[in-house]
C-alpha cells in the first residue's frame, strides 16, 4: 500500500496527520480485544437517554461523524458525546463531553436500503486536541481500499449477537480485510443492495466483526504513519457469521457532501491509495458476472470520415484519365 495526497490545506492536514502516541496492539483474537488507552484518539461516544447507543469519530474540533441511522428519532440536543473516554463504566480522566447542537443527517439517507448511512454532529463548543483527543483523517475523493486492506474498527458494541460488552465495557479493537464490493455484493446477494457507496470488511470463517452499538464508530486503515478512515459502521446480518461481512459507509464518497456542511476548518482529507491489481475483480457469482476484457470496436476518425468522399472522388478521376495517359496502339507489319 502506497501513496499519500493531502487534499486540504496543510494547516488542517498536520492536525490529523500526527501520529497516535499508543498503537494498536499487534495481536488480536477471536472478535477483538481492549484496546489501549489513548490507541484511538478520535473515537467518540455517543449517549442518549443515560447510555451509550452509537460510536462516532472527531474529525476537527468542533464536529463529530457518525451513521445516519442512530439519529432516527429525537433532536440533536438529545445526544452528548463523550471524546477520550476508554470505559463506560469507571472513571475516564483524560475524557471531555459536549451537548450537541446541530445534527445532520445525509438528505438521501434510506432506512430501507442502509443507502448514505452517515451524519454529522456540531459539538456545543469546540475540544483541545491532546494525547487522547485527536481527529482522524478521513479518505478522499478516489479513495482505493483493495481487497484485503488491512483494517480496524473500535467501539463499545456487543461481543456477539445478544451478548453485552462485559464490564468495566473498555473500548474495543479488531482487526480485519476489506471485503471487495464484488464478492460482498455475492455473499448478500438476495438480501440487501451493496453498492458504491459502501465499503465492507470481514473474514469469510467469520469470528470477527462490529456489531450492535458500534454503529456510527470508525473503521480505519493505516497508511505510511497515518490513519485514516475509510467507513462508518453502518450495518450488516447477525454479527460474525461466515461469509456476512460488517457493512459500512463509505467515507471517500461523502467529501463533497462533508465540505458542503462544514465550511470552516474543514476536516483533513488524505487519499489512500492500494497497490497492484484488486482481487476482487476476478469475483463472481450468479448476481455478479465475471468481468471481461472486450478489445474497442474499430472506428474510423472524424477525420478520415471528413476524406472518404474527397478519396472516392479522386478514384474516379483517375479512372477517366487512365485512358488517356495510355500511349497510342502501334502496329507492326
Amino acid at each position: 500500500i502506497h501513496g499519500l495526497t493531502c487534499n486540504t490545506p496543510p494547516s488542517v492536514c498536520l492536525l490529523c496527520d500526527l501520529s497516535v502516541w499508543a498503537a494498536a496492539s499487534e495481536h488480536s483474537d477471536r472478535g477483538g480485544q481492549a484496546a489501549p488507552e489513548g490507541a484511538w484518539p478520535w473515537q467518540v461516544s455517543i449517549h442518549r437517554g443515560g447510555g451509550h447507543i452509537c460510536g462516532g469519530s472527531l474529525i476537527n474540533n468542533l464536529w463529530v461523524l457518525s451513521a445516519a441511522h442512530c439519529f432516527q428519532s429525537g433532536s440533536a440536543s438529545d445526544n452528548t458525546v463523550y471524546i477520550g473516554r476508554q470505559t463506560q463504566e469507571n472513571a475516564n480522566a483524560n475524557e471531555v463531553r459536549r451537548t450537541i447542537v446541530e445534527l445532520i443527517n445525509h438528505e438521501s439517507y434510506n432506512p430501507s436500503t442502509n443507502d448514505n448511512d452517515i451524519a454529522l454532529l456540531k459539538m456545543a463548543s469546540t475540544v483541545t486536541f491532546t494525547n487522547y483527543i485527536r481527529p482522524v483523517c478521513l479518505a478522499a475523493s478516489g479513495s482505493t481500499f483493495h481487497a484485503g486492506t488491512d483494517s480496524w474498527i473500535t467501539g463499545w458494541g456487543s461481543i456477539g449477537s445478544g451478548i453485552s460488552l462485559p464490564s468495566p465495557q473498555n473500548l474495543m479493537e479488531v482487526e480485519m480485510p476489506v471485503i471487495g464490493n464484488r464478492k460482498c455484493k455475492c455473499d448478500y446477494a438476495g438480501v440487501f443492495l451493496i453498492n458504491d457507496n459502501m465499503i465492507c470488511a470481514g473474514l469469510e470463517a467469520g469470528g470477527k466483526d462490529s456489531c450492535q452499538g458500534d454503529s456510527g464508530g470508525p473503521m480505519v486503515s493505516k497508511q505510511n504513519s497515518r490513519w485514516i478512515q475509510s467507513g462508518v459502521v453502518s450495518f450488516g446480518r447477525g454479527c460474525a457469521r461466515p461469509n456476512n461481512p460488517g457493512v459500512y459507509a463509505r467515507v471517500s464518497r461523502y467529501q463533497s457532501w462533508i465540505n458542503s456542511k462544514i465550511t470552516e476548518n474543514q476536516p483533513g482529507f488524505i487519499t489512500f491509495t492500494s497497490s497492484g491489481t484488486d482481487s476482487d475483480l476476478s469475483a463472481s457469482c450468479s448476481s455478479v458476472p465475471p468481468l471481461t476484457t472486450t478489445p474497442p470496436p474499430t472506428t474510423t476518425t472524424p477525420l478520415l470520415r471528413r476524406l472518404l468522399p474527397l478519396l472516392r472522388r479522386l478514384l474516379r478521376l483517375l479512372r477517366r484519365l487512365l485512358p488517356l495517359l495510355r500511349p497510342p496502339n502501334v502496329r507492326v507489319h
